[in-house]
């Protein structure tokens, strides 16, 4: 990213004390999430629910790793789409093209079409999240210098901004599954979109110029010899994606997906540490960014069983009534964004307030992993207090995802900051991509994990996924000083 981008986006403060442009991306984002957590929300019901009552009948460990795999395709593609506007497009029309094609995606959901439409709706929405995930993210960076202290703040209140549309969404779409249908559920999702796309275009002028241009363009003798090769890698992928599930099935689509989750993060970062771009300090920057990618990655393989394997507890396992209210199980969901919409402030404070005695970006992540499987640990114990129906007590169940929010405040916005400090120059966007293969490889993890879920050994899933997750942890704090000295003064 060039430093005269970077400057005109960091002029003013218009946003709570940030840079105006962050109230687009607020914006545009919070609706995007909309459309992605509302949809998400309902999925693995839709895909377990029995044919009569207007779902697919699918088998339950199928489609928690089913959903686990479609989450890891969502962020596959971010490397994708953050080279297409570091070389092509610039991040600002990424952002715009891959929004046409998440609505588009929710537009095919929203019509009853059995697997055809659920197929065509779910490529689109991992193409367009592709496109706009990373780079939205990547301009919220640009907005700031390096060594402006308010970025880590920053990314909290757009951190909120997401959260506000997924508890929004996570509160309407289960309703409407529960009512009028599954397919109301992701028409409503098709909306946010809608709505989202509408404000980024109103808004784009606060962006200063930020990501309107690609960082590290073709150069006009190789573009069409290199879209060529692109064009060819990605007809390669969608063969390779569609003989494995016309040969092996659903299973065999889970486990392709699982192996690309693995070897395209390990790929990436050996072209990066490879390149004649990348300078001395950048590549120590990008050791140091490992250990780090490594703990989002275990992170996310827990975190986003929130849409899986929780789901079966909360929906088979969890009283669903409250106050003598009976609630749709999906609003279980809609406690992770709540949480984060009362405590990011705390936390953008705390960081702000602490400054430069703040704890390091190794001992945050730390502190990620800790109370992430201290959340995995709660579901064993909520197990102890069920009621006279075997029933888990809904209260108990919820503090699960409070706990998880816990872990997500310290590790999730403080991995997207450190993420645009630590990436080199000529890698900016792509970089974003690359941290967006965390979540890809743990819920590519969690999708083989899952399939060993089951209501009988429920203690010792849970449990020993959570020890294990407290074990590396400890680990991540051991090797901390190692990792900062690595980092040059970035923090």
């Amino acid at each position: 990213m060039n430093t005269s981008t970077v400057t005109s986006g960091s002029h003013g403060k218009g946003f709570f004390g940030q840079p105006p442009g962050l109230s687009t991306l607020f914006f545009v984002e919070m609706w995007e999430r909309f459309s992605y957590y509302g949809m998400r929300a309902i999925l693995a019901l839709y895909l377990y629910t029995a044919v009569t009552q207007g779902g697919l009948g699918m088998a339950e460990s199928i489609a928690a790793s089913l959903v686990l795999t479609y989450g890891s395709s969502v962020y596959l593609t971010g490397v994708a789409g953050g080279w297409l506007a570091d070389r092509v497009l610039g991040a600002q029309r990424a952002i715009f093209y891959g929004g046409v094609l998440i609505m588009l995606g929710h537009v095919c959901m929203a019509f009853p079409g059995g697997y055809y439409t659920l197929g065509a709706g779910l490529a689109l929405i991992v193409l367009g999240t592709g496109l706009l995930k990373p780079n939205v993210s990547n301009v919220v960076g640009g907005l700031y210098s390096k060594d402006d202290a308010r970025r880590d703040a920053g990314f909290s209140i757009f951190y909120t901004g997401i959260n506000i549309g997924a508890f929004a969404s996570q509160l309407i779409t289960p309703a409407l599954a529960a009512g009028p249908g599954f397919h109301w559920g992701f028409g409503a999702a098709a909306v946010g979109m809608a709505l989202g796309l509408a404000q980024y275009v109103l808004g784009r002028g606060r962006l200063a110029g930020v990501g309107s241009q690609p960082v590290n363009p073709l150069p006009a003798h190789r573009r069409n010899r290199v879209l060529g090769r692109v064009a060819l890698i990605a007809v390669a992928a969608l063969l390779l994606l569609g003989g494995a599930l016309t040969l092996f099935g659903v299973t065999g689509l889970i486990n392709t997906i699982t192996l690309v989750s693995i070897l395209l993060p390990v790929a990436y970062f050996l072209v990066m540490f490879r390149s004649n771009q990348v300078t001395k300090m950048e590549r120590d920057r990008l050791l140091s960014y490992i250990p780090l990618f490594v703990a989002t990655a275990v992170f996310f393989l827990l975190f986003e069983q929130q849409a899986a394997t929780l789901v079966i507890v909360t929906d088979q396992q969890t009283d669903t009534t409250l106050f003598g209210f009976d609630f749709p199980v999906g609003w279980f969901q809609s406690i992770n964004p709540l949480a984060i919409i009362v405590l990011a402030p705390l936390f953008a404070w705390m960081w702000t307030r602490l400054g430069s005695r703040q704890p390091s970006t190794p001992i945050k992540f730390t502190g990620g992993l800790f109370f992430v499987a201290l959340g995995f640990l709660w579901v064993v114990f909520a197990g102890l207090f069920r009621d006279e129906q075997g029933l888990l007590n809904p209260l108990m169940i919820a503090f699960v995802f409070v706990l998880f929010t816990v872990g997500e405040l310290m590790l999730s916005p403080v991995g997207l900051s450190a993420t645009t400090k630590l990436a080199p120059d000529a890698f900016s966007s792509q970089t974003m991509g690359l941290y967006f293969l965390a979540p890809a490889l743990g819920q590519g993890v969690a999708a083989q994990i899952a399939k060993l879920y089951s209501e009988q050994h429920q203690d010792m899933y849970f449990g020993g996924v959570a020890l294990v997750t407290f074990a590396l942890a400890v680990l991540l704090a051991l090797l901390s000083p190692r990792v900062k000295s690595y980092m040059h003064g970035v923090n």
